[in-house]
């Protein structure tokens, strides 16, 4: 996975561009899932299910939470990261495409940076913090509004071409049954004109 790849998922896309607002974070992709880290120590993982191999596109993050954990821990879904790494305090989750807390999680990014990185960079945060979680925040919320009008386009145009096959088929139905008056008022005169032949015979005949 290139280092320049851009998250798909409007949770990860958000998460990712406040993590990296973080002092001195960078970003990395070992065994492909996205890494985010402070003096070359991860703070958080995050990813898509299929980008990491996965047979689900479910968004999925782990973070350290020194304090938060047990609380977290009592989230549906939330559980100890594998790897020995629970005991220490990381947590993970996911959820389906646009379905994340981000709130929450900004949260979680937040407390795990400072839970790793040195103390004066874990301060500079602390400064600056609230402003950069709300601009993280509203970036996700317009991501995810652009999704569901994409998603509301395409099920219009859907609903216009059904319309337009509808109506086709309509009209092919009216052509048919005018076809059919047709080939009934032809059979009518073919009749009409036989039984005129027939008395003209029958007339013939008398004389």
């Amino acid at each position: 996975m290139p280092a320049s790849k851009t998250p798909k998922n409007s949770d990860e896309a958000a998460l990712r561009d406040l993590g990296l607002s973080f002092p001195e974070a960078t970003e990395e992709f070992p065994w492909d899932h996205r890494a985010l880290k402070v003096k070359g120590k991860v703070f958080v993982f995050m990813g898509t299910g299929k980008d990491g191999g996965a047979d689900h596109d479910d968004f999925f993050i782990s973070c350290k939470l020194p304090q938060s954990a047990p609380i977290a821990l009592t989230i549906p879904g939330v559980k100890p990261t594998g790897y020995g790494l629970g005991k220490a305090g990381w947590v993970s989750a996911q959820w389906p495409p646009g379905e994340a807390p981000l709130d929450m999680l900004c949260d979680w990014l937040r407390e795990s940076y400072c839970a790793i990185a040195p103390k004066k960079l874990a301060a500079l945060l602390e400064e600056g913090g609230a402003a950069v979680e709300k601009g993280a925040a509203t970036r996700g919320a317009s991501a995810r509004k652009r999704a569901r009008s994409a998603g509301a386009k395409k099920s219009g145009s859907a609903k216009k071409k059904s319309a337009t096959a509808e109506k086709k088929s309509g009209s092919a139905k009216k052509k048919s049954g005018s076809a059919k008056k047709k080939s009934g008022s032809a059979k009518k005169k073919s009749g009409s004109a036989k039984k005129s032949a027939a008395k003209k015979s029958a007339a013939k005949k008398k004389r």
